[in-house]
């Protein structure tokens, strides 16, 4: 081990020793044994699971709770080309406030933490699914430059790591300036987002991982998946933050 990394490794135990490291989400002081990028109890109870009953391919919470989880009329009427959605929790409460300030307010250190319980939720219920490949959702160039960080590619860095997957953030591309989707309608969102997304190279059957911030009307996530089937995708999931 050089000494310089010793000098660091001394450096960050002083720090950890006299500067206990605070919740992210919140800055109440963390016990001893957690990990900088770790949540206090208090904001990990304020994140909302999905329902029992849900749509098993978009993951949309039913109106009405069931013991059976059938499609939703969406899913049934237009099947998306994605197989499965999986979701931290409802985007709603402390998990909305806490994306909306990693989305919106210039605060792109949120990612480790909001990125480890994407992780916990993968590391669950991926089951069988092994992706070849991790992409996350584009943004346009211009909103790029305007917000000086892909959100959605923060979010994937850590999930490819940990999955030991190629992380891919050049293949999909955003191609067309779309107004912001916030507050939109599906039928508007669709509008929009019709052909705002490119491959720049064919596929051979690679299985995928999508990676968003968030998943309201699913339409993001459709118009994604339906590009990279279009060129050669094999079986696609998605992971989000927040399912509205």
């Amino acid at each position: 081990m050089s000494l310089l990394l010793c000098l660091q490794n001394d450096v960050q135990a002083c720090i950890d020793l006299f500067l206990p490291a605070a919740c992210p989400w919140c800055n109440r002081l963390l016990p001893g044994d957690r990990a900088p990028d770790d949540i206090c109890p208090t904001c990990q109870q304020g994140v909302q699971p999905l329902p029992s009953s849900h749509c098993p391919c978009c993951a949309q919470p039913h109106a009405t709770r069931s013991a059976t989880r059938h499609y939703c009329e969406n899913c049934l009427r237009r099947p998306p080309h994605f197989s499965k959605v999986y979701a931290v929790g409802c985007h709603i409460g402390t998990l909305k406030e806490t994306i909306h300030r990693f989305k919106y307010r210039d605060n792109p250190g949120l990612s480790s933490s909001l990125g480890k319980l994407m992780i916990a939720e993968l590391t669950t219920n991926l089951g069988h699914f092994r992706p070849d490949l991790v992409i996350p959702t584009p943004l346009h160039p211009r909103r790029l430059r305007q917000r000086g960080y892909q959100q959605a590619l923060e979010l994937a860095k850590p999930v490819a790591k940990h999955l030991h997957t190629p992380l891919e953030i050049h293949l999909l591309q955003r191609i067309k300036t779309t107004p912001p989707q916030q507050g939109q309608n599906a039928a508007d969102r669709q509008g929009n987002l019709h052909k705002a997304f490119a491959s720049n190279r064919v596929l051979s059957g690679e299985q995928i991982l999508l990676i968003d911030d968030v998943m309201t009307t699913a339409t993001t996530a459709r118009e994604c998946s339906k590009t990279l089937k279009e060129h050669g995708a094999g079986e696609i999931h998605v992971a989000v933050l927040g399912r509205a």
